[in-house]
Formats: structure tokens, sequence, C-alpha cells
């Protein structure tokens, strides 16, 4: 170990020769990688620049709501009119809805006359409930009353507007079907009121279709990836809370705790640790089998709310939450197999564990040191998460172009219009997939940033204890940390970009490559072509070799720095 290491520490001089006899840290040091340092700067410039674009053209709430017929996001208290506490979308037209599905129709749902709710309707048991436009025009109610009514002034329409409603134009409709809330959308269920059809029939409405279609037309544009995807975005910002106790708080709390036990019980730490890890994978393995509906009656659901228990609605993300269980079930038992196999290198690492806990008594700043970084990647992860959020749903709201019949009752101009009653639309912004790439990109290399600087921090802290615990010399700095801190940020950015870049660059090309192969693989297991066997087995030797370029980069390259 004296060799290679000897002229990286200064216990031994260097090859050029400048370094003194029994010095302990090196002099002779210089700045490295500027140019890399520089590209890295750039780079924070660009990401300031593409964030400062998902502020000013992103929106959050569009990633959870939906959009009204005149454009606003549900739950926008800065829309027209103010649409506080609103978040449910909710199609007026039930006919509307179900053209929607129809194979030979060019009537799309997002062009079906929709309004924000406070809650889904629901037929009423002994009456015809209505569900009428936002008031403006001649009806002079502010919507507080208009929530208040239960969204209902069909007494306060003149006859023109009785007959247009009876008509399916508004601007009040009949509640028909009962509806619930599945992702903030009124989905309606094909269990039409035959209470509420014969109040309808009776005032002379026109046909309305009560078919199975009607429930799933809804349903599907629900349940599109896009829009699962969409809520997957929008479910990591509204758990923000969780993720800054669980994820933030309470691993820093457990990381000092463990320290602390690691230099008073040094000889049981590394059994505790191996069967607290399998207990709490084991303990994740059963979360996701609750979650899957494989153990009790907890499965996830898309209804949002209270429910009739018998309504069952299929989402993409049970099938996803039962893919989770059986990749944690594969986890789980490699896991504690694992841990039985390596039982005598438990052993071994009794007595790596008892250096470490020499080094944290004889370096306790150790203990406080990991929080820097912490702290710093967590404020990090918190504007990168708003920028996200932002970028993932930037854009504009700009009017469909369609060219069926959605004719309906215009209360400010008071006739029944039949222009521009398209609905609306987000439209992204051209290369919006670069930004977001672009983003992604900068979260990764970021983060390598930081853990190669606290890895070298660390490095250069243990290392000064390492050479001199037997002597005692004046050029081992009293705080070994903040001297390895300070040599970090005065000669070494420049290489912790240079190395975070490249893992960042590798870690890319793994990923693609591995995508390669799982599509050969799904194709066939073999490919029978020359071509595709040449593909299968280069993809796999290049991801072996890129995996063994990042172990070295990571576990060697940056100790070698001091």
């Amino acid at each position: 170990m004296r060799g290679p290491l000897g002229a990286v520490i200064g216990r031994y001089p260097s090859t050029d020769g400048s370094a003194q006899m029994g010095g302990i840290i090196s002099h002779n040091r210089k700045c490295r990688d500027l140019v890399f340092l520089l590209i890295f700067i750039a780079f924070w410039v660009g990401m300031i620049v593409n964030s400062s674009f998902g502020f000013n053209q992103g929106n959050p709430l569009r990633l959870t709501y939906g959009l009204d017929y005149k454009g606003n996001v549900c739950g926008d208290k800065h829309a027209n009119p103010g649409l506080r506490e609103l978040e449910l979308k909710y199609w007026l037209n039930p006919n509307q809805v179900y053209q929607s599905h129809l194979k030979d129709s060019q009537f799309k749902l997002a062009d079906a006359r929709s309004i924000c709710l406070l809650d889904c309707p629901t037929p009423s048991e002994d009456s015809l409930n209505w569900v009428c436009d936002y008031p403006e025009g001649e009806i002079r109610l502010s919507m507080d009353d208009w929530i208040d009514r239960n969204y209902d002034y069909f007494e306060f329409l003149t006859p023109e507007m009785r007959n247009s409603s009876v008509n399916l134009q508004g601007p009040c409709y009949p509640v028909i079907f009962p509806s619930i809330n599945v992702y903030w959308s009124c989905q309606f269920l094909a269990r039409p009121s035959n209470v509420s059809l014969t109040h309808w029939k009776q005032m002379g409405g026109v046909n309305i279709d009560a078919d199975l279609i009607i429930d799933k037309s809804i349903h599907k544009s629900t349940n599109s990836r896009s829009f699962v995807l969409k809520r997957y975005v929008s479910d990591i910002g509204k758990s923000w809370p969780v993720l800054i106790v669980c994820g933030g708080i309470l691993p820093l709390f457990l990381a000092v705790i463990w320290l602390l036990m690691v230099r008073h019980f040094v000889a049981a730490m590394p059994w505790v640790t191996v069967v607290l890890f399998n207990v709490l994978i084991v303990a994740v393995t059963m979360f996701y089998y609750l979650k899957a509906g494989w153990i009790g009656n907890d499965a996830i659901t898309p209804i949002i709310g209270e429910h009739d228990p018998y309504v069952h609605i299929f989402g993409r993300e049970l099938n996803h939450m039962r893919a989770a269980a059986v990749l944690m079930t594969f986890i789980m038992a490699v896991s504690v197999l694992t841990s039985i196999a390596i039982i005598r290198r438990i052993i071994m690492a009794t007595s790596v564990l008892k250096v470490a806990a020499k080094v944290i008594g004889e370096v306790q700043a150790l203990i406080i040191f990991p929080i820097i970084p912490y702290a710093i990647l967590a404020i990090f992860y918190m504007l990168w998460l708003s920028a996200a959020l932002h970028l993932f749903s930037s854009g504009r709201v700009v009017q469909n172009n369609c060219n069926s019949n959605c004719c309906t009752y215009d209360l400010a101009s008071r006739r029944v219009n039949c222009d521009r009653c398209c609905g609306y639309s987000l439209r992204y912004t051209p290369h919006i997939d670069i930004a977001i790439f672009f983003h992604l990109f900068g979260c990764y290399w970021a983060t390598q940033f930081f853990v190669a600087c606290s890895s070298t921090v660390i490095a250069g802290s243990v290392a000064s204890y390492y050479w001199a615990r037997s002597e005692t010399s004046p050029e081992i700095p009293f705080l070994p940390v903040f001297a390895s801190m300070k040599q970090l940020a005065r000669y070494n950015l420049g290489s912790m970009a240079l190395g975070s870049l490249t893992v960042s660059f590798m870690e890319s090309i793994r990923f693609l490559l591995e995508s390669i192969r799982r599509k050969l693989k799904v194709a066939s297991t073999t490919p029978n072509s020359w071509i595709g066997r040449a593909a299968h087995n280069t993809s796999r030797f290049c991801l072996r070799c890129i995996e063994w370029i990042i172990k070295s980069v990571n576990r060697n390259a940056y100790i070698m720095l001091f």
C-alpha cells in the first residue's frame, strides 16, 4: 500500500522528487482539470436557465387536475372564474361523452364540455338534479352561492334557456348517471337513474344514450400512459412532507446513531446491520404485497374518497404495484441468501469496523461532516424537484380544432353559440423532451459531484490520521476534515467535475445499452440472425466494461487525489 499511496499522501517522495523526506502532507499541489470545472459551471448556468424556463411556462396543477371548457386548470384560484378548491373535472353532456368513445366518431373527449366542481354529482332518488354552467350574464349568483346550491340554478332560467337545456345545450344539464372521483375526474357509471330518466322524458328531453360505453370513455383517458406518468410526477410533488421526513430527516438521524453505535459497539454492529437490513427488505416486500391486493383488502385503487365498495375501477398503477411486489420478492430472496453466504465476510468486516471506529474516535469531526453534503443535496433536490414539476407541466393551453357539433348556450352572449366551442388542451413547447433530459442529467451529474467531493474529503481526513497515527507531526492539521475541505476547494474541484461527468456519461450509456439488451431479450431469448446475436453479445460485453470502469472511478480515483 505504501508504494502507490506514499507519493499521494507525502509520506515518501513523489516522482518528481520535489517533496521532502519525512513529510506527511504533500505541499507541491496545483489546480487540476480547470477546463472541466469551467464546463461544470457553464452547465449549472444552463441548469438555471432551463429551470427558469420551467418556472415561467409550467404549472404543476396541470399534472393532476384537468382543464375546463374555458381552458382553466381545475383548482386554480387565479382562474376566471376563481376555481379555488374546485378540483374535480366533470363532463356536463353525457351524450358527448358517449360519442367520444364510438369508433367512427370524430368527436373527442377533450372537446366535450366540462367544468370544475367540488364533488361529483349523484342523481336524486325522487326528482331530477341539475348541474349548471358557471354563473355569469343574467345569472347573478356568486361562485360560493352556486356551490351552496349544488351547482343548480335551473329555476332561474328563462324559457329560452330551459328549452336549450332540455336539448342538452345548456346552460343546465341533467344528472342522469352517478359519478365517482377517479383521479380527480368524475367518471360516469353506466347505471342510469330510472327516476331521473323518467323526469327527463316527461320534460321532453332529448334521448340520452345509456350504454356501457359511457363509463369506458373517461376511464380510457384517465388510464392512458401519459396521464399515469403525469400522476406519478405529481405524486412526488404532493408527497414532499413525507419525502422530507422519511427521506431526509429520519435517514440522517439514523446514520448519526449508526456511527455512534459503531464507535461503542463495533463487534455487534455488522450483525445488527445485516439483520435490520433483511428485516427492512421483508417489511417493504410485505407492504407491496398489501398494496397489490395479495394480502388483505387494502389494495390501491384509482377511486379517491369514500365510494361504494362494490364499485371496482381498474388502474395501471395496480399492475405497476404488482410488478414492484414481484421485484421486491426477488430482491428479498437474494438479500437473505446473500446474507447467509457471506457470514465469514461479516466476521472479517468486524475487524474493518474496528479500524473505522478508531478513526471516528480520533477524527470525531467525521461524525458531523456528512451533515454538510447531506444538507447541500437536500436543498438541491428540493429546488431541482420544484423545477422538474414545472418543466413537466410547461406549455401553452390552446383551444382544439374540432369539426363536430358542440353547440352550447353562452350566458354572456345570451344565445346558443356553435363557434369555437371546442375544448382546450396543453400543447408542450418545442424540444421540451430535450429540456427534461438535460434537467435529469444535471441532477445525476450534480449528485455524483457532491458524492465525489464528500468521498474525497473523507479520504483525505482518514489518510492524515492513518499515516501519522503513531507519530506526532506539526504537519497533521488539528481538524483534518476541514483541512481536507480546504484542499478540495483549492485544488480538486475540477477533478471532481471530471470524475462525476465520466460516471454520469457511463451510466447514461449503460442505461441505453441495457434498454437495447432488454428489447432483444423480449423479441427472443437468443436472436436468430448473426446481427442480433452480435448486438446481444456486444451490448453485454460493453455493459461489463462500463460497470468495471464505474467501479474503478468510484472506489479508487477520488481517493488517489489526496
